[in-house]
């Protein structure tokens, strides 16, 4: 069974930062493309970020990039997402997610392609 459990998250003062994480179970963790999601009240879900299997490759939505940075840790099946200059558009439930095929990626977000894990991390942002 999948298991992703996300934590890190927390009330912040915009320009401030958090890391946050996600570490998963039941799965080989180091053959899977790894996403980070987020959704705000009242909004859609929003791909925030991706990292290939291998961890060489990130990929960052346009409204994070430049502000974020996604990483992982194969040997600790340990999913991060380092997070700078918060902005109180960022606040959100982030939710980490398991691309379903291993080793690929179809380059696009859909909720169906994704396995989703636990009941994500609320990340608050404001003065």
């Amino acid at each position: 069974e999948v298991q992703l459990v996300e934590s890190g998250g927390g009330l912040v003062q915009p320009g401030g930062s958090l890391t946050l994480s996600c570490v998963a179970s039941g799965f080989t963790f180091s053959t899977y493309v790894m996403t980070w999601a987020r959704q705000g009240a009242g909004k859609e879900l929003e791909w925030v970020s991706t990292i290939s299997a291998d961890g060489r490759r990130p990929y960052y939505g346009d409204s994070v990039k430049g502000r974020f940075t996604i990483s992982r840790d194969n040997e600790k099946n340990t999913l991060y997402l380092q997070m700078n200059s918060l902005k109180a558009e960022d606040t959100a439930v982030y939710y980490c997610a398991k691309f379903k095929t291993p080793r690929y990626w179809n380059g696009i977000f859909r909720n169906v392609d994704y396995d989703f894990g636990g009941q994500g991390t609320q990340v608050t942002v404001s003065s």
